[in-house]
């Protein structure tokens, strides 16, 4: 990986000929201090600035917003061309301010309209960009000396801007040669030193630059490459606020910013202190800030175009009132340093005046989620990015999370097992194949054959669940397979027709699903149909895969009286299913009758019970007859003296009674009782002479 993109150097060359002293046409009133004018003042005539003026005004503007974004590391050079090249800065750091760039520019003036122009010309200071990218920086030259071994890895890219007037699209293809000729002097001149390195790319961004009314004589082109090193781009724009527009978005395209406008920004009016209106202020910053909306999707809100550009977009976010604590700091993701695009507007100059004494406020998104917080940390305005969804800071969500909801059956160990047998390995040189394909080309296939078919979650295999399928599942997936491969697939086809015939049960899943699950004939069919899946994604790949699939086709289609028994045991599968049906309904309907017998019986003994209670509490009624009471045993008959069929839960109960009672000695004093009536402690009356107690034997 090369060190330094193409935006480390940008070198900024303006016309200073005489003919920059044009003007631009667009007209600056001048006269507005007051609404009603007296009468006899004569109103001051509008104004217009020159080409000249627009260049500078609108390059500085793109120095100002590349210095507040990048402070550091990212370097302008400004060069001014007329009979000779000026150079205004160098690469150092401390060269790198709008400060610096005005007082020269003040020292250099306006273009001399007296200036013979026959001796002035853009090529000097095109040659003079071409000889400073060469020049060394301080942070290459650092970069140089930590790696001294590896110096190669310090590239050495710019950009040049050239701001201009050119005649026709001749001119300017007279300005691509004439650059790339040098690129390739200077080229040969660095290979010879050490204070100086070649070029390995450049970027030439050519703005023609025309008054307002006229018709251009160069048309716009798009990036083109001229050579291995020089790109060119032309743009032809009317100078004034076109042009400002245009070197906003190419400020935009070449350090990746974007931007953001802040709207409903409460501020007091000037001429009523008790009153307030809304404003929207528009800043550029890194893309990255962005990075939340782009994650989740919500792009939708980069809808809405810039006031100066229909050709940039900028993301709307809505003003929040500030509040007094920062917990919310506590989720920022990432801070970016902010620029106004209208750094001399009211707006503008209120927000960055409110931020920089210490008050911070939150931009929420056209949801009410807060995304955005703008806060000034030493001197400098920040964005900061919050994250509104899962914290970067917890844990990461567990592999069982998935976006279809939670699924805890991945083939984890499988996963595994196929990263370790597809694992990259380096090659000491570019070895090709018979086919003449290079290492990653065949890594490349063998990642594509091992990934036809190759299910996630183990509910939604079967034969990857099957030990006897591993052997044909590992040699499928080979480029070229042996004999003895083919017959291993064989015997692992002729294992699975030995299970099918043996009934053996298979490990189907049945998560989701209700009931025992498929039967045994679907259950080996689906593994048939999915074994058959696998190998056709194969059977392309040489003759003996075909050999395999032809293999399992064969086994698949049963002889007339395999086919015929299987249709047996189906049919007395159902009819099992069937008389277990028809039972479990009958026991049910046998126990909804007994708990209504048993339910009529306790409610007639309450009736009599409470017609028992009034009678006697009725003066006039004769005392009761004292009756024995009767006990429910005798009252209800036992359930299988029950009247009507006999349930399936008391023929099973019937059933164990009677295998029990073969299985033990009979009660010695159920054998002896009478009438059910057993005599108990008689050793007691032989000794002592007392009566025994007859005891009931159940």
């Amino acid at each position: 990986m090369r060190m330094f993109s193409v935006s480390h150097k940008t070198v900024f060359v303006v016309d200073h000929c005489p003919y920059m002293t044009e003007s631009s046409r667009q007209q600056i009133e001048c006269d507005m201090l007051t609404k009603s004018r007296a009468q006899g003042v004569i109103p001051l005539a509008p104004v217009s600035k020159s080409l000249w003026t627009c260049a500078v005004e609108c390059s500085m503007e793109y120095c100002r917003i590349l210095y507040d974004i990048y402070p550091t590391r990212k370097l302008v050079n400004y060069i001014v061309s007329d009979s000779e090249f000026h150079i205004l800065n160098s690469w150092r750091q401390e060269d790198q301010s709008v400060q610096e760039l005005m007082t020269a520019l003040a020292a250099v003036g306006p273009p001399n309209p007296r200036e013979d122009p026959e001796c002035c010309s853009i090529l000097h200071g095109l040659v003079a960009a071409v000889e400073s990218l060469c020049k060394i920086t301080e942070y290459q030259h650092e970069a140089r000396t930590a790696l001294v071994d590896l110096a190669d890895r310090v590239a050495n890219r710019g950009r040049i801007i050239c701001l201009t007037n050119a005649k026709s699209d001749t001119h300017v293809r007279m300005l691509e040669d004439c650059v790339l000729e040098t690129i390739q002097e200077q080229n040969k001149l660095a290979a010879g030193s050490d204070r100086l390195m070649p070029i390995q790319q450049c970027e030439l961004v050519l703005v023609h630059i025309y008054p307002q009314g006229d018709d251009t004589l160069v048309s716009d082109r798009p990036k083109k490459e001229i050579s291995s090193v020089l790109s060119s781009e032309v743009h032809s724009v009317r100078a004034g606020r076109h042009l400002a527009s245009k070197l906003n978005v190419l400020v935009q395209q070449h350090f990746d910013l974007a931007s953001t406008t802040i709207t409903n920004i409460p501020m007091k009016e000037e001429q009523h202190a008790n009153t307030s209106a809304n404003y929207d202020v528009e800043l550029l910053h890194h893309r990255d800030a962005h990075m939340e909306f782009i994650k989740s999707g919500d792009l939708h809100m980069a809808g809405s175009t810039s006031r100066d550009s229909g050709l940039k977009e900028t993301v709307t976010l809505k003003w929040c009132t500030p509040r007094t604590n920062s917990v919310e700091l506590h989720y920022c993701t990432g801070a970016y340093r902010i620029s106004p695009v209208e750094v001399n507007s009211r707006p503008s100059s209120c927000l960055t005046n409110f931020l920089l004494n210490g008050i911070f406020t939150f931009t929420p998104s056209e949801i009410i989620v807060i995304s955005h917080m703008l806060s000034c940390h030493g001197g400098e305005i920040f964005l900061h990015m919050l994250n509104s969804t899962r914290s970067t800071l917890e844990d990461p969500p567990s592999i069982s999370e998935g976006c279809g909801g939670r699924v805890t059956d991945y083939r984890i160990t499988d996963f595994g097992e196929f990263m370790r047998e597809n694992r990259l390995t380096p090659f000491a040189d570019m070895s090709l194949d018979a086919a003449g394909r290079p290492p990653i080309e065949r890594a490349k296939a063998q990642l594509e054959r091992h990934t036809r078919y190759w299910p996630m979650i183990i509910s939604q295999t079967t034969i990857f669940n099957m030990q006897a399928v591993v052997p044909l599942a590992n040699l499928i997936v080979k480029d070229t397979m042996t004999e003895d491969d083919v017959l291993t697939c064989q015997k692992t086809v002729y294992n699975l027709v030995d299970m099918e015939r043996k009934n053996d049960p298979l490990p189907i899943s049945t998560v989701g699903s209700r009931g025992k699950g498929p039967k045994r004939d679907e259950q080996y069919r689906i593994m048939w149909n999915e074994l058959e899946t696998l190998v056709k994604t194969h059977v392309g790949t040489s003759e003996r895969h075909q050999q395999v699939l032809e293999c399992i086709i064969a086994c698949r289609s049963k002889p007339p009286e395999e086919e015929e028994r299987k249709k047996r045991g189906r049919k007395r599968e159902d009819k099992e299913d069937k008389t277990e049906k028809n039972g479990k309904e009958l026991e049910e309907k046998m126990w909804t009758q007994d708990s209504d017998r048993l339910k009529g019986a306790m409610e007639r003994e309450k009736e009599d019970q409470s017609e028992s209670e009034v009678i006697k509490d009725s003066p006039d009624s004769p005392e009761p007859f004292n009756k024995k009471p009767r006990l429910a045993t005798e009252e209800i008959q036992p359930l299988e003296k029950s009247k009507g069929p006999v349930s399936l839960f008391s023929l099973w109960t019937n059933r164990i009674t009677q295998a029990n009672s073969r299985k033990h000695q009979e009660f010695a004093g159920r054998i002896n009782s009478v009438n059910n009536k057993a005599e108990l402690y008689q050793h007691l009356k032989d000794e002592n002479g007392l009566v025994a107690f007859p005891c009931p034997v159940f």
